[in-house]
């Protein structure tokens, strides 16, 4: 039981899911911005063209029941934006991070320092051909 809680804290504790929860509070917020903007902004667009009120309710008979096609249309129109947004985001952080990949593999790599063998042998090498031309 003690290894599973301990599993279980460093799960809890990575980044990754500290960043996801950060992920799904920032997609709230956003959620409710799209919504304000399909709502106070498009649907009145949208009636103003089309003529006709996007809050269309059908009465189904003398029972009260209501279908209310206004609001499964805005629904379907927020979910057209995030899925736009969300397309667009996840297209630039994987545009950005080719490019980072790209640079990183473009960048020139430093030579290693030579061992004291080779330093030995390049020295001796250097030493003979000094004698040779004499």
């Amino acid at each position: 039981m003690k290894k599973f809680l301990q599993e279980f804290k460093d799960f809890a504790l990575k980044g990754n899911v500290m960043d996801m929860a950060v992920g799904v509070i920032v997609g709230g917020a956003f959620s409710s911005i799209v919504t304000a903007l399909t709502e106070d902004i498009l649907n009145p667009i949208i009636s103003c063209i089309g003529g006709t009120e996007i809050g269309l309710v059908t009465k189904l008979g003398n029972t009260g029941q209501v279908i209310d096609w206004g609001s499964f249309l805005s629904s379907v129109i927020n979910f057209l934006i995030m899925a736009f947004v969300l397309f667009t985001i996840l297209k630039a952080i994987n545009k950005l991070t080719s490019l980072a990949k790209k640079e990183a593999d473009e960048a020139p790599k430093e030579e290693p320092e030579p061992s004291e063998e080779v330093k030995l042998l390049t020295s001796i090498a250097e030493e003979l051909k000094k004698m040779n031309k004499k």
